[in-house]
């Protein structure tokens, strides 16, 4: 009986040492991907949302392409078409960020997108943004 008896400890020891390894990693494949999930959920929504761009960079790049247009130095159709068109994104969101409501550009036909150009630039210097401010080199006397 003693001879039976450890053969088949021996048997279940086998199993456990052969099974143990498959069993941990499907186990850890279970597991591992739920707790790094649970754990991102819980850091996106200790974090608070990520603000736009800021007031500063958005003025930047509007009076950047106001000066390009204006300068009216775009080699081909190709980039004075891509100039205008980064000028009106960069216009449509300088209007969302100082809270210029319903901006006329935004809903403007090919056709009437300079007229609409010109009444956004009105709409955003009457909210403060001023597109071509003064040099900081002259003094007053």
């Amino acid at each position: 009986m003693a001879g039976d008896r450890s053969a088949l400890v021996g048997l279940l020891l086998f199993v456990l040492v052969a099974a143990a390894p498959t069993v941990t990693f499907w186990l850890a494949l279970q597991v591992v991907p739920r707790l790094v999930g649970a754990v991102a959920d819980r850091r996106a929504k200790r974090r608070p949302p990520t603000p736009g761009p800021s007031l500063e960079r958005v003025v930047a790049d509007v009076r950047r392409l106001h000066r390009e247009v204006r300068a009216g130095r775009a080699t081909s159709r190709v980039r004075q078409v891509a100039l205008l068109a980064a000028y009106d994104d960069a216009l449509l969101t300088a209007c969302t960020v100082v809270g210029v409501a319903d901006p006329p550009l935004a809903g403007a036909a090919e056709r009437d997108r300079a007229f609409a150009r010109l009444l956004t630039e009105a709409a955003l210097e009457e909210a403060g943004v001023a597109l071509d401010p003064p040099r900081g080199g002259t003094r007053a006397a």
